[in-house]
C-alpha cells in the first residue's frame, strides 16, 4: 500500500483498540419510536425527532402534494432560479414563528454556521466559543479566519475576561443554546447582557430547542425571554421540525448580508421544494403542539425519577437530551451493546464527541415515547448494571 494508505489503516487500527470506532446501521422503516434496522426491530432512543413529527401523515400529504406540483428538484442555485416560492413562504413563516425581522434557508445546520460565521468575521474579528459547542460552530469560527477565543462551559466570567481583553473590530460569541451531548441549557441571558456591554453580537445555535422550548415551541430564546437585534439565531429543521434543512433567523439586514456572502448559501442548490411545504405543514403542528410537548417533558420526567442507579448517573437536563455517563469507552459500548442484545437502541458515545473520561450513552426522548417505552428503558438499565462486569473486561 502506499504511504497514504498505511496511514489510514494505522489510524483505523488505534480508534478500534481505543473503542473509537463509528458505525452506521441500515434503517429500514420510518424514523419513529419503533423501528427497523439491520434486520431487526428496536425500541429506540437514538433519534433527535422529539416530538414525532418525521413520520407524522399530515407532513407527508403535504410534501406529496408538493412533489405532485414543484417536482423533486430545485435545479439550480437560490441566486438563479432555484429560490421557490415554498422556500420564500417557509422563510417568512420561521421568522415571524421566532420573532425576528428575516430568515434564510440553508440546507443543513452545519451549513449554516460555517456560512453565517465565515460570512460575519474575518481576519480582524474575533469569534468567542463555549468549548463544548458543536463542532461545525468551531468550523465556521476557522474558516471566518477569525482569532478564535475558546471559554470553559457555560463560564460566564470567563467570556467577560476575553471580551474585555478584546481589541477586535468585531466580535462574535458562539453558543448552542441546547447543548447536543449534555442537554443543558447555556446562560443565553447572561452572554446577551456581556453583548451589550461588550459591542459584540451573540449566535445562538438552537438545534435542540427549536420546537421543543418556549411557548408553542419557538425556542429557546423564547423560552428565556430573549430579544435583542444583537441576537442571530440557527435553528435546524430535522430534528423537532421532523424534516431536514435549517434557517437563520436576524435583523433584516443581516440576512440580505448573508444573502450576498454566506458561501455555503450562494454556492449550493437548495433543498427540493416539497421539503419546504412538508415544513410548513410541521410548523403548524409544532405550534399547536402543546400536547406533544407535555408528553415528552412527561416521559423526562419519568425517566429523571425512576432511573436509580449508582453505578453510572444521569447528567443534569431538564430537556429532551439525557446523558448516561459512563466514563470508560469500552464499557459504555458494552452497555449500549447489552440494550442492542435486549431490543433497544441507545447510543454509546465517545471522544472526541465528548470530553475524555466522560463515555456515555445518549438518550433521546419523543414525544412518541409512551410509559410502557420509558420503563422498558429503566428496567434494562437497572439489570445491565447489575450484570456487566466492571473494568477493562466490560
Amino acid at each position: 500500500m502506499s504511504s497514504l494508505l498505511d496511514y489510514l489503516a494505522a489510524d483505523l487500527d488505534k480508534r478500534q483498540t481505543q473503542g473509537l470506532m463509528r458505525q452506521r446501521r441500515l434503517l429500514d422503516s420510518p424514523q419513529a419510536e419503533h423501528i427497523t434496522a439491520n434486520g431487526q426491530a428496536f425500541l429506540s432512543f437514538c433519534s433527535n425527532d422529539y416530538l414525532g413529527l418525521a413520520n407524522d401523515p399530515a407532513l407527508v400529504a403535504a410534501l406529496q402534494a408538493a412533489a405532485t406540483e414543484a417536482g423533486v428538484g430545485s435545479g439550480a442555485s437560490n441566486l438563479i432560479t432555484g429560490h421557490h416560492r415554498y422556500h420564500d413562504q417557509l422563510e417568512q413563516a420561521l421568522a415571524a414563528f421566532v420573532g425576528k425581522p428575516s430568515a434564510l434557508l440553508f440546507s443543513t445546520g452545519y451549513m449554516a454556521n460555517i456560512g453565517v460565521i465565515s460570512a460575519l468575521m474575518g481576519r480582524d474579528d474575533a469569534v468567542f466559543s463555549d468549548k463544548l459547542n458543536h463542532a461545525c460552530l468551531n468550523d465556521g469560527a476557522f474558516l471566518s479566519r477569525a482569532t478564535h477565543h475558546r471559554f470553559a462551559h457555560n463560564d460566564v466570567a470567563a467570556l467577560e475576561k476575553l471580551l474585555q481583553a478584546s481589541t477586535a473590530r468585531h466580535k462574535l460569541v458562539t453558543a448552542d443554546a441546547v447543548f447536543s451531548m449534555d442537554g443543558d441549557i447555556a446562560p443565553l441571558a447572561d452572554y446577551l447582557s456581556l453583548c451589550e456591554r461588550y459591542d459584540a453580537y451573540l449566535y445562538v445555535d438552537d438545534a435542540h430547542g427549536f420546537g421543543v422550548l418556549g411557548p408553542q415551541g419557538r425556542g429557546t430564546l423564547q423560552h428565556l425571554g430573549l430579544a435583542s437585534p444583537r441576537l442571530i439565531m440557527m435553528g435546524t429543521l430535522g430534528k423537532a421540525a421532523g424534516v431536514a434543512g435549517a434557517f437563520v433567523a436576524a435583523e433584516k439586514i443581516v440576512i440580505d448580508y448573508l444573502i450576498q456572502h454566506a458561501n455555503s448559501y450562494i454556492y449550493t442548490t437548495p433543498a427540493p421544494p416539497p421539503l419546504s411545504a412538508a415544513l410548513l405543514a410541521s410548523l403548524h403542528e409544532i405550534e399547536t403542539g402543546d400536547a406533544r410537548r407535555q408528553q415528552l417533558f412527561d416521559m423526562i420526567a419519568l425517566l429523571k425519577r425512576e432511573l436509580a442507579l449508582t453505578r453510572w448517573h444521569l447528567q443534569v437536563s431538564e430537556t429532551a437530551i439525557q446523558p448516561l455517563i459512563v466514563g470508560d469507552n469500552h464499557e459504555a459500548l458494552a452497555l449500549s451493546h447489552y440494550l442492542q442484545l435486549r431490543g433497544i437502541l441507545v447510543p454509546a458515545i465517545r471522544p472526541p464527541t465528548v470530553p475524555l473520561n466522560t463515555a456515555r450513552l445518549r438518550i433521546s426522548l419523543s414525544a412518541a415515547h409512551g410509559e410502557a417505552d420509558v420503563r422498558a428503558l429503566i428496567s434494562a438499565l437497572h439489570a445491565a448494571e447489575r450484570e456487566i462486569p466492571v473494568g477493562p473486561q466490560a
